[in-house]
């Protein structure tokens, strides 16, 4: 922890990946709830999760302007499990704190990047009767997505003859979807008069999140090779990944930059590859997309441990990286990421258990200032390490 953040995020920087080389590893969240502390501190305004966007709104108007609980925002604001995450749940009462008493332009804002969906995804009913409501329209949606769980089931994923995503009536449920949404542009002018412009957002996020869904399902419909299903639906949920970035940035643009913290499969600008289930799987990450998109203005920070190394196709499109040690001395260095003698003989050291790579396995991100204000004690019962180290051995044109 001997580099300022300074050093790597230039004025020009507006959307910063952090990633994290495993959900399950406490260390990340630690360490991110303290870079963003320190980033807010530097002008950064909002922060993005991998989590459902729509379900965020609930945690955003519990940090913003207080209302409901800290509990209903946990149980209710995260998708895939997250909100029980303890390091999210001292996010969220630290942003509360941080927000009390000062004026909207200088709060921080909570967002979610996903959508309900990964090996099951959910009904698109309840997104497109949100937006259905709020332009005054007369349509049964019910009748066309049946009962919910037809959707949400995991054999509505997993068995592309058990999908409803390429019927008959989800074909009419894309075509209604994309007439609303339309319609939600053509009416803003007075939709944002009667309202305001953040209902407007939120109408809009309702129905791109059941667009989402519905293009979710239909990939999942698609009676092709496994590995090439998978792929495109990896590649598909990205995209709105990708999607739902630029939409965060285009609102939060007049009020400063946004911290992005997911895995770093999805952040990475190399191409991301995963082994599941016998199949290997391949697409452009949202990181990637960001980066053909906003050029210089993304900055991808790599994380890993001593247990969740980085590997090499993501520590080359990478600008830092930030390592998380329980053990042995690990040295700042520029140059290429390639193990030292010394590494090397740390890494024979270590036991079988410490070198077994994670089943979701992929790269992370992270930057540390000279000192920082952390949002809660360090987990004292591991002796850990942080430090920054550049990325100079990145294939990529810029």
């Amino acid at each position: 922890m001997t580099q300022d953040i300074g050093d790597f995020i230039s004025g020009s920087r507006d959307l910063v990946g952090l990633g994290e080389a495993d959900h399950r590893e406490p260390a990340f969240g630690e360490a991110r709830n303290e870079i963003f502390a320190e980033l807010v501190d530097r002008g950064f305004r909002s922060f993005a999760l991998e989590s459902d966007r729509v379900a965020a709104f609930g945690v955003d108007d519990y940090v913003r302007e207080g209302e409901g609980s800290l509990d209903a925002a946990m149980s209710e604001g995260f998708s895939h499990g997250f909100g029980d995450l303890d390091a999210n749940r001292r996010l969220v009462a630290w942003m509360r704190e941080y927000n009390e008493g000062r004026p909207p332009q200088l709060q921080a804002a909570f967002h979610g990047i996903d959508a309900p969906l990964e090996f099951t995804a959910e009904s698109p009913r309840r997104y497109l009767e949100f937006g259905r409501d709020r332009l005054g329209l007369e349509l049964d949606i019910s009748s066309l997505t049946g009962e919910d769980e037809r959707w949400s089931r995991t054999e509505a994923v997993m068995d592309p003859a058990e999908s409803p995503g390429d019927t008959a009536e989800a074909e009419r449920l894309r075509a209604i979807a994309d007439d609303m949404l339309t319609e939600l542009y053509a009416r803003a002018p007075e939709l944002i008069a009667s309202t305001s412009r953040s209902a407007w957002w939120r109408t809009k996020t309702h129905l791109t999140s059941g667009l989402g869904l519905l293009r979710y399902h239909r990939q999942a419909a698609q009676r092709i090779d496994d590995s090439a299903r998978w792929s495109r639906l990896s590649a598909t949920r990205d995209a709105l990944m990708a999607q739902n970035l630029l939409d965060i940035r285009d609102v939060e643009a007049r009020r400063g930059p946004t911290l992005v913290f997911a895995h770093n499969v999805h952040l990475q600008r190399t191409l991301s590859r995963m082994s599941m289930a016998g199949m290997e799987l391949t697409w452009h990450s949202a990181g990637a997309i960001m980066d053909s998109l906003l050029g210089e203005r993304y900055v991808f920070i790599a994380a890993g441990s001593s247990r969740l190394p980085v590997d090499q196709p993501t520590l080359e499109g990478a600008d830092v990286v930030l390592e998380i040690s329980d053990g042995g001395a690990i040295k700042m260095r520029a140059g290429e990421f390639k193990d030292s003698a010394e590494d090397a003989q740390l890494s024979r050291d270590r036991s079988p258990v410490d070198q077994a790579p994670p089943a979701y396995a992929g790269a992370g991100s992270a930057i540390l200032p000279d000192r920082l204000r952390p949002l809660t004690p360090w987990n004292q019962s591991k002796a850990m390490s942080i430090l920054v180290r550049r990325c100079v051995a990145r294939v990529r044109t810029t």
